[in-house]
């Protein structure tokens, strides 16, 4: 299993919101390093869902429900989407603060590439996170 994050603005897609529906296509990815990531997730890999611009928090957890396939939204043959679906609301949100001062989380991609909306993560920084929320 592959661990992943993925960002939203909440005021265009929230964490909230993908608790009502239940499932959604993570559509409109137009990076190629981000499309990759998509490729490369499997049903099962858990995800982490970060709210961008307002909030900057990892606020859930959600898993991949169906692998990549053509973006519904777009004719362009380059882009793709996959299911994701939520698991669960952490305890207590972790701010993209408490991400930069943790030592364990420093080479984390949302520090290191933070415009990139999707991407991979180390088994121990997910756990780390997840740590983190719980604390």
């Amino acid at each position: 299993m592959q661990h992943w994050l993925v960002k939203s603005e909440p005021i265009k897609y929230s964490w909230e919101k993908f608790n009502k529906e239940g499932r959604t296509f993570w559509d409109g990815v137009r990076n190629y390093q981000a499309r990759n990531n998509l490729k490369e997730m499997k049903t099962g890999d858990l995800v982490l869902y970060y709210h961008s611009n307002e909030g900057k928090a990892v606020v859930g957890i959600a898993k991949v429900a169906k692998e990549f396939y053509q973006d519904p939204t777009t004719d362009d043959k380059n882009w793709v989407v996959v299911d994701l679906e939520p698991v669960e609301t952490l305890k207590k949100p972790v701010t993209l603060e408490e991400i930069k001062a943790d030592e364990r989380l420093k080479d984390v991609g949302l520090v290191r590439q933070g415009r990139l909306s999707v991407m991979g993560l180390k088994r121990e920084e997910f756990d780390r996170i997840i740590e983190l929320a719980n604390s």
